[in-house]
């Protein structure tokens, strides 16, 4: 008898929902969607969910109910998680009870803590990370995950509530982005990653291994650039190299949303989050000397799989 999943990751940005069935030690993905609900929209920093963001999440929310029930999944085997946006709301419960009231679907609201751990076991499944530490970052839209570790084991990790749409709120009152922001974007970053900054002096990670999300993008663009298509739907383990970040980011960063939107492998969802998000990157790798980056397309959802397979 073959066992369904499924998983539901309520993102800041994105709602993913991704079905898979174990068969003994084989898991098959039979069903991967992620829709953009935007949930942190005008209201991140004033901590609140706005009735018209309840209002998209619930839309797909009630699409995520229609396929775990076209699929046959158990109630008892569907997990969702509520990350930075939802944990932060000051009207989280109503939220909850709302989604459980209209959907059914129950929401496990999760810590940064967790939300990072989950990250790491998701990396961990998509990719060689080697025996050296790796700096593992995942940037939502709400809170950016750190983690440091290596194939083994986790040696620390963080979250930061430093996400691409507090940042876009804070900083990006110009578009291209000014000279002026983007210095204080950098001067945040540095006043907020103090912890960040500590750990990386201590355990030294030689690569910045990137999660899904705005990393998707850079793989896309680096595809299209390279070969003209999109990469392949089967791998999970990706190199991007220094040179080609660079090309990236500076095409991101001395365009508008127009000129960002004509790039090559560029998705709407994320055309202007990226340009917040590319800063964070590369102030990383500057600040901290690391010169090789590898990027997983598992995040988080995948993560709470390779949990629950082990149980």
């Amino acid at each position: 008898m073959s066992d369904r999943l499924g998983i539901i990751d309520l993102g800041t940005n994105t709602f993913h929902l991704l079905i898979v069935e174990k068969n003994g030690d084989a898991v098959k993905t039979i069903f991967h969607e992620s829709r953009p609900a935007r949930i942190g929209l005008g209201g991140i920093n004033q901590r609140i969910i706005h009735p018209d963001a309840i209002g998209r999440a619930l839309t797909i929310l009630h699409y995520f109910r229609e396929k775990l029930d076209e699929f046959a999944v158990k109630e008892t085997h569907t997990h969702a998680f509520g990350t930075s946006a939802v944990r932060n709301a000051s009207n989280r419960e109503d939220f909850c009870s709302q989604i459980k009231q209209e959907t059914g679907i129950s929401i496990n609201v999760i810590d940064g803590n967790q939300e990072a751990e989950y990250i790491y076991y998701g990396v961990r499944y998509g990719t060689d990370l080697g025996d050296y530490p790796s700096l593992i970052m995942d940037i939502g839209g709400g809170s950016v995950e750190f983690i440091i570790g290596n194939q083994s084991q986790i040696f620390w990790k963080q979250s930061f509530e430093v996400g691409g749409q507090r940042l876009m709120e804070k900083f990006m009152r110009n578009d291209p982005l000014s000279q002026g922001d983007r210095r204080s974007l950098y001067n945040y970053f540095e006043e907020n990653l103090i912890p960040l900054a500590n750990a990386v002096h201590q355990y030294a990670p030689n690569k910045l291994v990137g999660s899904s999300g705005t990393f998707d993008t850079l793989i896309d663009i680096d595809y299209h650039h390279r070969t003209n298509t999109w990469p392949p739907k089967t791998e999970t383990d990706f190199q991007l190299s220094i040179e080609e970040f660079y090309r990236i980011y500076e095409l991101i960063l001395s365009g508008n949303h127009e000129a960002r939107m004509n790039i090559p492998g560029m998705i709407e969802l994320r055309v202007d989050m990226i340009v917040v998000a590319v800063c964070l990157v590369d102030y990383v790798l500057k600040t901290y000397g690391i010169r090789q980056i590898q990027i997983s397309s598992y995040a988080l959802k995948e993560g709470v799989i390779a949990e629950l397979l082990t149980k």
